[in-house]
């Protein structure tokens, strides 16, 4: 048959045109079919034009679907626009369809070149202009308006043809009267084309552009790019566009009236790639007014050759067998058979999306919503990453990153995922640098989480997730460099110029420690030492210091030089410790519980910049007792709060540096009755409060717990509701298990025995008088195999020697 033949089978004269959903299965099978049927010599698409240039790698076997186009402004990234394609995209259908036949295929929405100059609508919830080129044709949002006046409402095509057919729900209706049609059975290809025309013809008359101020511009553009294209192929061109836009496309206008609408737009210079997408982008739920809540669902219907419904449930009980459940051949019979008798209860051609969705709960999760959260996560949207082949346009910064990628085996996944990574292999540390310096560019793929293993320095846990607005954010960097480790260094050294917090440029300096940006490290110290130089306030000073010391750590498993760094935590650390006595006076309670956090922040960074410390020179190396003088100023001055001096003498007493006794004394004048019992409640919150361990302090130590006990008892009656709050605060940090033991303890009355000078000649209750030595034996074999020392014949030499450091 020839074309002409063919062309001839065509409905009427002029181009063919197809209104599509776009993003139904449904029309993606109707266009096909219809441009099997009429044979075009040419295919236009709604789409960007600038993106003809791209079309040819729709073919290429690298490129798998979902993807989008991207259209970003060169000179600033950031504003950019989506046009995405999945495999059941009448567009992607209509595109694979030109290439496979060898037939030209062209877009003709308006050019990215104004869709992006143009100012962004007025209303919040609409979507970019970008997600107007693939919007669905019903409208993704708003309601029925009327008129043409500059504050019409959009209109939702589908729910008002679902009003006016009776149906509450667009999308049922949607199902019903195309997706479960007949497909190949279909006697005319052409009608259901017709037939949607035809109705958006009438809606078109009600309600004119529908509250769309952009689309008669857009549809000027197209018939500019119809007419261009009957003249170089005559009248054998089909059109594949929303349907909305078809009645606009018949419409009758002149060329000078349509060239009219396009004078005077504002432009910006593009560039055009294709990027990968997911599922997740294409479900409205996910912040995409795609047009579908479903897209996996869509993509099975797309695909699969017949018995949807069975091959779905099937789907579904395989995925749940792979989460352990128990489902069976008979559970998937059964699920059919319940699907089809709610579709023709219903009165619905077949079962729908929700049919076998109230199927599945009933059957193959029994009645549970737990498991029918994951069908819906997995298989209703799915977790598909789209890939795009290496050909495709790039700006330098998205190739550097992909090679990185593929040498460190780290692959971009649509799916939520951790990663466990050991910094004493190559690979791992590369990759730890390679997602440290892309959250320095913004590029957040990787979030740092807590390790469930090991907490040391050489272990770093991340979780991943690709998304497709990651490629912008990407184009965006592309401002400061062409390769990951050059626009990193290059975006930390301007940071560290325009920071205006001290705390800013502390936690940069960490930040390229972790990216291995030695380059960026001379801007960032210099900075750090002009800002700490200048900076007077001590909590900003002891708010910064953790920071800077944490860095510190990194230096012996990522190779890193940190002697200037060590030397600037040193100099740091010197003016908290000078400042810090006089901060501490006349705070109001708030500002000392602050300042709290900030005396054991510096107290841990003191514990490990004193090792490093000598580095930094002799007038540094004594930190450590410098800091304890530093607690013993506070722990002694009247006017620094009780929670401060509370905190002091606890943190002297782990440090060794203060007896048992002289702790007793110094609680005990505090809770002497001449203290405010306000005054004392805080002091006790400072020394036993907080997750340092002063539950077990009061359980291991009775003389502690009875000086608080004893107070506690002849608190007055008008002062206890105070101090409740207090106390409350104090104590409910603590384990279950030690409150339930200082309870215990309390209730046996070890103030009492105090009091009275009868001692406890068994030690504290519940616990012996002297060490168990067989159950303290019993450990060693695992103290062996934890610090590697082996069980040959030097088990009993290493034994003494564990025993020996043990005491």
């Amino acid at each position: 048959m020839s074309d002409d033949t063919a062309w001839r089978r065509s409905p009427g004269p002029g181009p063919l045109l197809l209104g599509v959903r776009h993003h139904g299965p449904g029309s993606a099978r109707a266009v096909r079919a219809a441009l099997d049927a009429a044979r075009p010599r040419a295919v236009l698409i709604e789409g960007p034009p600038e993106a003809d240039a791209l079309i040819p790698l729709a073919a290429d076997p690298e490129m798998r679907p979902p993807v989008a186009l991207l259209a970003h402004a060169v000179d600033e990234p950031g504003r950019s626009a989506f046009w995405p394609l999945a495999d059941f995209s009448p567009e992607w259908v209509a595109l694979r369809w030109a290439l496979e036949h060898g037939v030209p295929a062209r877009f003709i929405d308006l050019p990215a070149t104004h869709t992006l100059a143009w100012e962004r609508p007025e209303d919040p919830g609409e979507p970019d202009e970008g997600s107007e080129g693939s919007e669905g044709s019903e409208g993704s949002e708003g309601s029925e308006g009327s008129g043409g006046g500059p504050h019409q409402v959009r209109v939702d095509p589908l729910a008002a043809l679902a009003e006016a057919a009776g149906y509450d729900d667009p999308e049922r209706w949607w199902e019903d009267v195309v997706e479960h049609r007949g497909g190949a059975g279909e006697r005319d290809v052409f009608a259901p084309f017709a037939a949607v025309a035809e109705a958006m013809g009438a809606l078109r008359e009600t309600y004119g552009a529908g509250g769309r101020d952009r689309d008669p511009v857009r549809e000027a553009h197209m018939r500019l790019r119809l007419r261009a294209a009957q003249r170089e192929f005559g009248e054998q061109v089909a059109v594949v566009c929303g349907a909305w836009h078809v009645p606009a496309l018949r419409a009758k206008t002149t060329v000078g009236a349509d060239r009219e609408l396009l004078k005077g737009l504002p432009k910006v210079k593009t560039d055009l790639t294709w990027v990968p997408w997911t599922n997740r982008r294409l479900a409205r739920t996910s912040g995409y007014g795609a047009g579908i809540d479903s897209p996996g669902w869509y993509g099975h219907l797309f695909r699969a050759p017949d018995r949807p419904v069975e091959r779905w449930l099937t789907k579904v009980a395989g995925l749940l067998r792979e989460e352990d459940r128990i489902v069976s051949s008979a559970h998937v019979i059964e699920a059919v058979r319940l699907a089809e008798t709610l579709a023709v209860m219903r009165g619905r051609p077949l079962p729908g999306l929700g049919e076998t969705t109230d199927a599945v709960r009933a059957v193959l999760c029994e009645g549970s919503d737990v498991p029918l959260a994951l069908v819906h996560d997995r298989l209703v949207v799915g977790d598909v990453l789209g890939e795009v082949p290496e050909a495709a346009p790039a700006v330098p910064l998205q190739r550097d990153l992909a090679r990185e990628q593929r040498r460190l085996r780290l692959k971009p996944e649509a799916l939520e995922r951790e990663l466990e990574l050991d910094l004493r292999k190559e690979t791992d540390a590369g990759r730890s640098r390679l997602l440290h310096r892309l959250r320095l560019l913004g590029v957040g793929w990787g979030e740092p989480v807590r390790s469930r293993g090991s907490t040391g320095t050489f272990r770093e846990t991340w979780r991943l997730r690709w998304e497709p607005e990651l490629s912008v954010r990407v184009a965006e960097a592309g401002v400061w460099g062409t390769t990951v480790e050059g626009a990193a260094t290059a975006r930390a050294q301007a940071d560290a110029v325009q920071a205006g917090d001290l705390a800013d440029v502390t936690g940069l300096a960490e930040h390229c420690l972790l990216a291995g940006l030695p380059d960026a490290l001379p801007v960032v110290m210099r900075a750090l030492a002009d800002r700490a130089a200048l900076d007077t306030d001590v909590a900003r000073l002891a708010q910064a210091l953790p920071a800077l010391v944490r860095s510190l750590r990194y230096g012996d498993v990522r190779g890193t030089d940190t002697r200037a760094l060590a030397e600037v935590a040193a100099g740091l650390a010197e003016r908290v410790f000078v400042g810090l006595p006089p901060a501490c006076s006349a705070l109001d309670a708030d500002a000392a519980d602050e300042m709290r956090g900030h005396v054991d922040a510096v107290h841990t960074a003191v514990g490990l910049l004193g090792e490093t410390a000598a580095q930094a020179g002799p007038g540094h190396s004594d930190l450590r007792l410098r800091w304890r003088a530093v607690l013993r100023t506070l722990s002694g001055r009247d006017t620094v709060p009780g929670v401060l001096r509370g905190r002091a003498v606890r943190i002297l007493l782990d440090e060794g540096e203060l007896g048992a006794e002289e702790a007793a004394r110094l609680m005990g004048l505090v809770l002497s009755p001449g203290t405010p019992p306000a005054d004392a409640a805080a002091w006790i919150e400072g020394f036993v409060g907080g997750s340092g361990g002063g539950g077990m302090l009061l359980v291991h130590d009775e003389r502690l717990l009875g000086l608080v006990d004893a107070w506690l008892t002849e608190v007055p009656a008008e002062a206890f509701t105070d101090v409740l709050p207090l106390l409350r605060r104090t104590f409910s940090v603590y384990e279950p298990g030690v409150r339930r033991t200082i309870g215990e303890l309390v209730r046996r009355g070890p103030g009492e025995r105090l009091r009275d000078g009868a001692g406890q000649a068994g030690g504290t209750p519940g616990f012996g008088a002297e060490p168990d030595a067989g159950r303290a034996d019993a450990v060693l074999p695992v103290l062996r195999l934890l610090l590697g020392l082996g069980d040959g014949e030097d088990a009993a030499e290493s034994d003494d020697d564990l025993v020996g450091a043990g005491r």
